[in-house]
């Protein structure tokens, strides 16, 4: 019961997750405006995300298709560019302004940039946290066990992390994006302005996400703080 209704999620949890419901309202909304204004280039998502990766001698990372609307990703474990229904084959400026932030992911890591090695090598623990945290921290206050609330609480502090360290990797991949765009001349000024709105969207998704995850672990520590003092 404590999950739901006490007053910290009320007043700490509540308005991180109306932010990041804004967030999401806000990238969809942005894309889909976008999505209507198409480049001078005429170059679809997936052509630009080649002509990006051959300019910068990325010539082993592949591209492919995947179904879903704004499910593009880069995986350094196959190596592969997936953009999604709405950027692949669309010459939009929003289409292409994503599949250019995906390509600045694997130059991330054909360069060696240190937070995306770190946010990488966080995976495992995030993964382990995202399914004991919280169960953990609900068997300790209802059996009493502190120790398995201090444990849920450690668990869920690598969630928080990480999403702290997906910050600098998602802005400095955006701000690749922008560059290259503007440099090898794929968008022009006017389309430049639209693709850094569709970006900047995207970026305050993160940001959310990251105010999500410090309000919930606040929640905890103070539950725990309160529990241990009683």
């Amino acid at each position: 019961m404590f999950y739901y209704f006490d007053p910290l999620y009320l007043y700490l949890v509540l308005p991180a997750l109306l932010l990041a419901l804004f967030a999401q309202f806000k990238v969809q909304s942005t894309f889909n405006r976008y999505s209507q204004v198409y480049s001078g280039s005429r170059m679809t998502g997936a052509q630009a995300a080649r002509a990006i990766l051959d300019r910068n001698g990325l010539y082993d990372v592949r591209i492919e298709h995947v179904s879903g609307k704004l499910s593009d990703h880069y995986d350094p474990r196959t190596n592969v560019v997936r953009l999604s229904d709405s950027v692949y084959n669309n010459t939009s400026i929003a289409a292409i302004g994503v599949a250019a932030h995906e390509t600045g992911h694997a130059l991330q890591y054909a360069e060696g940039y240190s937070p995306i090695k770190l946010r990488a090598a966080l995976i495992p623990i995030t993964n382990i946290g995202s399914q004991l945290a919280i169960p953990l921290v609900l068997f300790g206050f209802l059996l009493d066990l502190l120790g398995l609330v201090y444990v849920g609480i450690i668990l869920y502090s690598t969630m928080a992390l990480f999403q702290l360290v997906t910050l600098p990797v998602e802005f400095n991949a955006s701000s690749r994006a922008l560059k290259i765009l503007d440099t090898e001349g794929i968008l022009y000024n006017d389309e430049l302005d639209g693709a850094k709105k569709v970006l900047s969207a995207a970026a305050l998704t993160y940001v959310a996400a990251l105010i999500v995850s410090l309000a919930q672990l606040l929640r905890l520590i103070a539950l725990f703080g309160r529990r241990r003092n009683d």
